[in-house]
């Protein structure tokens, strides 16, 4: 009796010491899943970015993602079409992003491997600068796909593994269905089907900073009159609106309209809506406002300042 009395306080001691560590891996991993919802934009209260299946198709499919990753897919869509490249091809390239990074711009990966597509300048990608920026890294991504006979009616896994000559060449087929559905709404076929919700800190945005990405995107002839050394100097000041006139003969090759090059680019500004500070998107009568109504295209309330069917109005934060 008395050996048992003497290793009692021990064994309560390990026992107390057992509950606190376990307590603490429990709160390890709660911290971390935390982190990781409010980084993919799945926590509640973060901002976050939705596409819908247009008028109810694709089987009611969504995809929820965060601001960041809605402005790299944006802008790898941009690049895309910009170049002159199908809708297939955005989709080929989406789905290698989303396979490859997750649609975030990361500088790490295996051995020198950098950026949305993990391209590696010891294989000739770029400096690893170039790699980073999300314009060059999707456009080296399409000039090398357009060099892949036939690109268009491969396999996607099969034609992003000719480009990415990746170590798991299957991969890339499981993220087609969610970048199908990107695509389409990217590139502006489906129309009004990417919302995102406010980041809700009041910071005001900067005009030269939204038209300088616009011109840096899509090209010099976006905006009337802008250069692109004269781009960034344009528009000074806080709070602004920015029309975009809407051409097709950018498009005409691919048999595209002025309703889905409006939408293209409005979708493109509400993608960018939390790093640009935009506040409000017009284009066709219809509006997306950042707060309340963030997770929804709207018939617009006022005519007088919503944007008609040919131009694109991009309201920034003051």
């Amino acid at each position: 009796m008395g050996f048992v009395s003497e290793q009692t306080p021990r064994v309560r001691r390990r026992g107390r010491l057992f509950r606190i560590a376990a307590a603490g891996v429990v709160l390890l991993t709660l911290a971390g899943y935390l982190v990781v919802q409010y980084v993919s934009g799945g926590g509640r209260g973060a901002p976050r970015c939705n596409v819908r299946a247009a008028d109810g198709g694709g089987g009611g499919a969504t995809y929820e993602f965060s601001p960041a990753q809605a402005a790299n897919a944006a802008t790898i869509s941009a690049v895309g079409t910009t170049r002159g490249m199908p809708e297939r091809a955005v989709t080929i390239a989406l789905a290698t992003a989303l396979q490859e990074s997750g649609l975030r711009n990361i500088d790490f990966g295996d051995r020198d491997s950098l950026g949305l597509f993990q391209q590696r300048p010891s294989q000739g990608w770029g400096t690893p600068k170039q790699i980073m920026d999300p314009v060059y890294s999707a456009g080296i991504f399409y000039d090398r796909l357009a060099k892949v006979p036939g690109y268009s009616r491969l396999p996607l896994t099969v034609a992003a593994q000719r480009v990415q000559l990746s170590g798991f060449p299957q991969a890339y087929a499981k993220h087609e269905p969610n970048a199908a559905l990107l695509a389409g709404a990217l590139t502006g076929r489906s129309a009004a089907t990417l919302t995102c919700t406010a980041p809700g800190d009041g910071k005001p945005g900067d005009p030269a900073k939204v038209r300088a990405e616009l011109v840096r995107t899509f090209g010099p002839g976006t905006l009337p009159g802008t250069g692109k050394a004269g781009a960034s100097a344009t528009a000074g000041g806080k709070g602004a609106t920015i029309s975009v006139p809407v051409r097709t003969t950018d498009r005409a090759a691919r048999g595209g309209a002025a309703q889905e090059r409006g939408w293209e680019l409005a979708h493109w500004a509400v993608a960018h809506s939390a790093a640009l500070r935009i506040e409000r998107v017009s284009f066709a009568g219809r509006e997306w406002t950042a707060g309340d109504s963030g997770d929804e295209w709207r018939e617009a309330a006022d005519s007088e300042q919503t944007a008609g069917p040919d131009e694109v109005r991009i309201n920034i934060a003051h």
